[in-house]
């Protein structure tokens, strides 16, 4: 059932386009592996092997630590509508953060909002599908807006501090490199 290809084609693209949720998965070579659902418009495609992610402020910041030591990513979405399909991109991702010179390039893909951490750029090698037989069919209720409200009461410095307490290391105690 399973099908793989090198990039994404003109159909994966397009199924890619409808999914509101997508889930990334790192790991280090020992250690905890991080599965992360992700949402809101956070994530681009730059080409058949490119996708680029923005990483909103969150309770931690596992993939940032993780792609220090390894590289690897997985990115997954899956249909909860009638026509079952699961899709897998692996590739290899790097950071981009604030400071690097590229990350007005990146990071301004996306409307502004606060709380912009990090962006990814995964380099796709192989891409894989799956019949999604089990997977079962929900509807989409909408957006939430709790992470949007946490950050505009928090505010710019408030963020930079929450970053500074709770961000600069993985659960591992890896550092992520952020800088508040």
């Amino acid at each position: 059932m399973a099908k793989q290809f090198t990039e994404l084609s003109d159909k994966h693209t397009a199924f890619i386009e409808q999914q509101p949720i997508f889930f990334v998965s790192t790991a280090l070579p020992d250690g905890r592996i991080n599965l992360s659902p992700k949402g809101m418009d956070s994530l681009k495609l730059l080409g058949p092997n490119r996708i680029a992610w923005l990483n909103l402020t969150g309770s931690g910041n596992e993939t940032a630590g993780h792609i220090q030591e390894n590289s690897r990513m997985t990115i997954m979405w899956c249909s909860f509508g009638s026509a079952p399909l699961i899709l897998r991109a692996y590739g290899h991702a790097q950071a981009v953060h604030e400071r690097d010179s590229n990350w007005s390039e990146y990071s301004e893909l996306w409307d502004e909002r606060l709380g912009k951490r990090q962006v990814f750029l995964v380099e796709i090698e192989t891409v894989q599908t799956s019949c999604g037989y089990a997977v079962p069919m929900m509807e989409l209720q909408g957006e939430r807006q709790t992470l949007r409200k946490w950050t505009e009461n928090k505010g710019d410095k408030g963020i930079r501090d929450y970053w500074d307490q709770k961000n600069k290391t993985t659960i591992d105690g890896k550092p992520t490199n952020i800088l508040p």
